[in-house]
């Protein structure tokens, strides 16, 4: 698109450390890991990587575009799968909301056999995804780096910021 910045914000920042929390059997993977945010006091991080397996898995995707905003449940799709997963994969960031308080924004894959084959899902990690065997979650602290929430009025709803405002 002609004109159209490429970006929206960048800034540059360095890690801290790195918290590596191993998640017990039967507990919501996305709670445990604001378990991890509040007991390290965690302001700004990436999840670098998540592994285990879990008993179940709740996806959050976009089910279609929304001709206005905010985006709402009516837009979105949550697809549960019940049975033994392979968590693949696990990636986000935690940032605080306006009011400061910590917000952890992931997404997840996970696989399963179905049938004599293997199905691979993914989206956003949504509470109700509980662990089984073991898990094992990595998050690198960031320092001096700009980021946060922030209102955008466009999609009526907080949003991701990085860079100076």
């Amino acid at each position: 698109m002609e004109g159209k910045p490429l970006l929206e914000g960048i800034d540059s920042g360095r890690l801290e450390r790195i918290v590596l929390a191993r998640i017990p059997i039967g507990v919501d993977l996305l709670e445990a890991i604001y378990e991890v945010v509040k007991r390290e006091k965690i302001q700004k991080g990436l999840i670098l990587m998540g592994i285990g397996a879990l008993k179940k898995a709740v996806f959050r995707n976009l089910k279609i575009f929304p001709r206005e905003y905010p985006v709402t449940p009516k837009d979105r799709i949550y697809f549960e799968v019940q049975q033994p997963l392979e968590l693949l994969s696990l990636s986000g960031y935690i940032v605080p909301r306006v009011n400061g308080e910590p917000h952890v924004h992931a997404h997840f894959s996970a696989s399963t056999v179905m049938g004599d084959s293997i199905a691979t899902y993914g989206g956003h990690l949504d509470q109700g995804t509980i662990t089984f065997v073991k898990a094992a979650v990595a998050i690198g602290v960031l320092e001096g780096i700009a980021m946060g929430k922030k209102w955008v009025e466009e999609r009526k709803t907080e949003d991701l910021w990085v860079g100076k405002e």
